[in-house]
């Protein structure tokens, strides 16, 4: 199964186009007479898949139709609108995907469903951490450009009527790396309030070139980005939050410098 291509670790892959090619050799090494179910709406994907001359099949998903109500996402299935605990555009999508998966294996689709409707998500992948009557806080592992930007935007989807305050940390190689903090905009667009830490301490055990606030600043495109290199400064600010209405999102493959 192949999800989604969006350009990370360049430690290991410094162009795009050497990231892709290892999506290509992946497509042209499964045996003939395997198969590969694909995300059709992620054109690189499509594109990789689509190009590959290995004699295998090719079986396109998409996101399935679904809504969202008060808080809940309901996926539309052959009996109607089922409440899941997962959400957000990128899981329904890679739901899709699993359940081409186990229908392969035999697994009924019936099954599927009533085992889907209880599956929490994986830990670390917007795990609810805490929620009251009308907040809820997340952390996920987010941090690559395409994750952030995603987990975001379900986040905001599925509480459209609460002030969703998304916190990233900048941890990775990747994400401390100055030409590669470009890939960072629009990530947090969708968040009323966007906060993002780094540490520069960090820069300098990786042996990177000093990050300044203005490029942080420059590469999300938002002039009322709240950054943070202090870890209690960063807590302050968390712990003086009221809480009423809002959703947080914590974002980190880190600690935040703790």
């Amino acid at each position: 199964m192949l999800s989604g291509i969006a350009w990370d670790h360049i430690n290991v892959f410094p162009t795009y186009e050497n990231y892709v090619e290892q999506f290509s050799i992946f497509v042209d090494s499964i045996v003939n007479g395997g198969s590969i179910n694909y995300n059709e709406e992620d054109p690189e994907v499509k594109r990789v898949v689509e190009a590959s001359n290995n004699t295998i099949r090719k079986i396109a998903y998409q996101t399935p139709e679904y809504t969202v109500e008060n808080g809940e996402t309901f996926l539309e299935t052959p009996e109607g609108p089922l409440p899941i605990e997962v959400f957000g555009k990128h899981n329904l999508n890679n739901l899709s995907g699993a359940k081409w998966i186990c229908q392969h294996m035999g697994i009924d689709e019936d099954d599927f469903y009533e085992a889907i409707a209880t599956f929490k998500g994986a830990s670390k992948r917007l795990e609810k951490i805490a929620e009251s009557k009308n907040s809820v806080a997340f952390k996920d592992f987010a941090h690559s450009p395409s994750k952030v930007e995603a987990t975001t935007n379900a986040v905001k989807e599925q509480y459209a009527n609460r002030t969703v305050v998304a916190c990233l940390e900048l941890h990775t190689y990747s994400s401390l790396n100055a030409e590669f903090l470009k890939e960072y905009k629009g990530a947090l667009d969708a968040a009323d309030v966007a906060v993002v830490f780094y540490s520069p301490h960090a820069v300098e055990i990786k042996k990177l070139a000093a990050v300044t606030h203005e490029q942080i600043a420059t590469a999300f495109e938002r002039d009322d980005l709240i950054i943070y290199t202090n870890p209690d400064d960063f807590k302050n600010f968390l712990f003086k939050q009221s809480l009423e209405n809002k959703a947080l999102l914590l974002m980190s493959s880190g600690n935040y410098g703790a």
